[in-house]
């Protein structure tokens, strides 16, 4: 498994791979759902890259950039046992100048939900993306559903940046007590992490209610009855296209929930 650590080095190694490429793009700190998108990368493709880059300009002043798990060489074995062929491991310097030329995400879904609470942040988010798509030159991308207002705003800037790369979605994996695998439950206690089982819960029993009733205020009451954490930054009923819906609609609605428990924020949603 080759190392890269610049994207000159990565470049390099993509002239000389001769097939179809799928490309896994990650923070670290991997766990069974960045498995899951490797493993998919890895049956559907020649060759397979991904990428281990802690991303400075999608973290806000006060977030966690500097505390954020950093685990590299454990990383590195997950992805040579997972038949990963090259990681790309670059530094902020590497990747980014002083006076940049920026991508900005869209002005209405760019800032709504994740974008409203964490403004600015898909701008870094699709900034990064862009570079790594320019560098790697996959076949495929890999991302999760977990992370769904990210994932729609990828798809969009493939769209409209005419990228040749078709982007797949890989479902969110989750703990066997239903917590959805992230990063950033291991700053969870083990009392924040019984409360934070009530998100995944209240989920749960929004797809079931929306097989009796549309009602979504009716759907968020009871959701609302099952939650219990310290801050509730929202919980958003919208299509597949990122526009707030009034009812539920079948196979085109995702309910999204942000909320703190303790001092860690959480997301997840669930595709109806």
């Amino acid at each position: 498994m080759k190392i890269l650590k610049t994207p000159a080095e990565a470049i390099e190694y993509r002239k000389s791979l001769k097939g179809t490429l799928g490309f896994v793009p990650t923070m670290g700190a991997l766990h069974e759902g960045h498995l899951s998108l490797i493993k998919k990368a890895r049956e559907e493709n020649d060759f397979v890259i991904v990428s281990i880059f802690v991303n400075p300009t999608q973290f806000l002043p006060g977030e966690d950039f500097n505390k954020y798990p950093r685990r590299l060489e454990a990383d590195f074995e997950i992805c040579k046992r997972a038949g990963v062929d090259a990681v790309f491991t670059p530094s902020p310097e590497n990747m980014y100048s002083e006076d940049e030329i920026l991508v900005k995400a869209p002005k209405i879904k760019g800032y709504i939900l994740e974008g409203f609470f964490r403004p600015g942040h898909f701008d870094g988010v699709l900034q990064v993306v862009n570079k790594l798509f320019n560098i790697i030159r996959p076949t495929r991308a890999y991302f999760g559903k977990k992370d769904a207002q990210q994932l729609y705003l990828i798809k969009q800037m493939v769209k409209n940046f005419f990228f040749d790369i078709e982007i797949i979605e890989g479902e969110t994996i989750r703990e066997k007590d239903g917590l959805a695998m992230s990063s950033r439950n291991i700053y969870l206690s083990e009392e924040e992490r019984k409360r934070a089982l009530s998100i995944s819960k209240a989920l749960k029993r929004a797809a079931k209610l929306s097989m009796s009733t549309k009602n979504i205020e009716k759907i968020k009451e009871e959701m609302l009855k099952i939650l219990d954490v310290d801050k509730l930054q929202y919980i958003a009923f919208v299509d597949r296209d990122f526009n707030y819906i009034e009812k539920i609609q079948p196979n085109n609605t995702i309910i999204l929930i942000a909320a703190y428990v303790g001092s860690t924020r959480l997301i997840d949603n669930i595709w109806i």
